[in-house]
């Protein structure tokens, strides 16, 4: 089974999380959605696989989601927030095609395996 993480090597989980994969010896596509941003369609894909309300995607704190004011904004502006400003997009997140989790704790990953 092949996975996808969508990462940030700045970020310390998520760096955790691509080296439980890698220890596991999964076989990882790795998308640094920083340097290639996502597309609507796929942030709309992760949506549903993660199976989470839009705004449980998106990291809350950072100074882009106060600066943009998007408490309250519907969905279709949320998703519209992270393909401009991928640094909204909550990290890491890891899929098998069928489901998708993200890496907060980073062990989260190892149930994308451990029950296939």
């Amino acid at each position: 089974m092949a996975l996808t993480i969508y990462h940030n090597a700045r970020c310390s989980k998520s760096r955790q999380t691509l080296t439980l994969i890698q220890e596991a010896e999964q076989t990882v596509e790795v998308v640094e959605y920083l340097k290639t941003p996502l597309t609507e369609a796929t942030i709309k894909q992760l949506i549903s696989l993660l199976d989470i309300p839009v705004l449980s995607m998106m990291r809350t704190k950072e100074a882009d989601f106060k600066a943009l004011n998007l408490k309250g904004a519907t969905d279709e502006a949320l998703i519209k927030a992270m393909v401009e400003y991928p640094k909204l997009i909550e990290r890491p997140i890891v899929t098998n095609n069928q489901k998708a989790i993200i890496g907060r704790p980073p062990e989260n990953v190892l149930t994308l395996w451990e029950h296939s």
